[in-house]
């Protein structure tokens, strides 16, 4: 049975939030102060899906994406942008309040720029044997089957439609796909996953997909399956060529003004360490202005930095070695050497490093992640090590969802 329920505030997963219930209760798509129509969703007491909005916000705008409130890509595209902005920026506020960090915390900058240049589609089977090629719908394991994303990088033009031809090519194989698109400067990276072994024959019709729609490279799960040429990106003044399945932030404005946050803090300093230093998007920056060495647990990562440092003339020398610094930290003798420490972990964080880092006497640590929880957790035990944070500043280039990059400085 549907209720009307009033909408409290957004909360930090970008629902509507409603405090009238006995606790909380949470409405997608619905914005503070609004009034909405609703209905209860089996299985889950807390929750409600919006039916109607009775009474409106006056914040609320249309959505630009037909698709919006089907996939699951977007949490938010009906808020005025400066209220979006305020709330995005004041989750990272609120979340080093709630862990008892006292820290200045600058304006929200937005590095959407272009649009996101990776993307994961699905290809699924569904009723009556029809093959839907998209995004997972909003809480659900459902694929939306889509033929345009306007959010994206105009560099994947064509992304969505070759993802399109690789499932109906691999539909014999008969199971579940995974298809990473990255936009490369000359041609669409894909990594199929999923699809079993992939029979001989197949190849050379995925051949002429490949010449058809841009494929720089094609593989499954990371292994070689034909390449035009080898696909690469811009990192300052660096070319990497990209392992297969490589990361990358999800847009090229992201990845520069993450970087240049963590430049604009590098003086005086001869050797900086770059952890959890993927394929260099730091490491090939920083070595403009001082020596680098680079760790990560991804080998392939770690090679194709090395090799774009050495091809790249008027840097400053760059090591890298692969490291699982989540079971092999650097510990505080193997710092003593760095005048700076830049670290930038996956969404769980880097705990093992950070209570090593937090017992050095490394002068200067920028900490960067996607994570607000984990940053402060790490953040937390490098101050309770001595550590001062002095800064953090928020980063937009997940525009439209609830996540957030941000960049910490800590000084000792």
């Amino acid at each position: 049975m549907n209720e009307l329920i009033a909408i409290d505030h957004v909360g930090h997963r970008g629902d509507g939030v409603s405090l009238g219930h006995g606790g909380a209760v949470y409405v997608p798509y619905a914005l503070g102060g609004e009034t909405i129509e609703a209905e209860p969703v089996a299985g889950h007491p807390d929750r409600r899906k919006l039916r109607r909005v009775a009474v409106a916000s006056p914040q609320r705008i249309d959505p630009f994406c037909p698709h919006f409130g089907m996939c699951g890509g977007c949490a938010i595209q009906h808020w005025q942008s400066d209220a979006y902005q305020a709330w995005k920026r004041n989750l990272v506020v609120e979340t080093l309040a709630q862990a008892g960090i006292d820290c200045a915390v600058g304006p929200l900058i937005d590095a959407h720029g272009a649009g996101r240049r990776r993307i994961t589609l699905h290809a699924r089977k569904g009723t009556h044997d029809v093959l839907k090629v998209g995004f997972s719908a909003a809480a659900s394991h459902d694929v939306i089957a889509i033929d345009h994303c306007p959010i994206l990088d105009p560099a994947l033009d064509g992304a969505i439609e070759a993802a399109w031809a690789l499932a109906e090519a691999l539909t014999l194989i008969g199971k579940p796909l995974d298809i990473q698109v990255t936009a490369a400067e000359n041609g669409l990276d894909v990594d199929v996953r999923g699809s079993g072994p992939l029979p001989p024959k197949l190849i050379g019709a995925l051949s002429l997909l490949a010449e058809k729609h841009r494929l720089a490279r094609l593989t499954r799960h990371g292994e070689l399956v034909l390449m035009r040429t080898p696909p690469t990106i811009a990192i300052g003044s660096a070319r990497v060529t990209l392992p297969p399945g490589a990361f990358l932030q999800a847009t090229a404005l992201g990845e520069q003004t993450l970087a240049e946050l963590a430049l604009s803090e590098i003086k005086r300093v001869k050797l900086i360490a770059d952890l959890f230093c993927g394929v260099g998007p730091f490491a090939l920056r920083l070595a403009t202005k001082a020596r680098v060495v680079a760790y990560d647990s991804d080998a392939p990562a770690v090679n194709a930095l090395q090799k774009a440092a050495q091809a790249t003339s008027g840097l400053k020398p760059i090591k890298a070695e692969p490291r699982d610094l989540f079971r092999r930290p650097l510990a505080p003798p193997e710092l003593l050497d760095f005048d700076a420490v830049l670290f930038d972990p996956p969404r769980q964080g880097a705990q093992a490093q950070a209570a090593q880092l937090a017992a050095s006497k490394v002068p200067l640590i920028i900490a960067v992640s996607c994570n607000a929880q984990t940053f402060a957790r790490d953040a937390k035990l490098l101050i309770d090590g001595g550590y001062r944070l002095e800064k953090v500043t928020p980063v937009d280039q997940f525009k439209y969802t609830p996540h957030v990059e941000l960049v910490g400085v800590l000084r000792k």
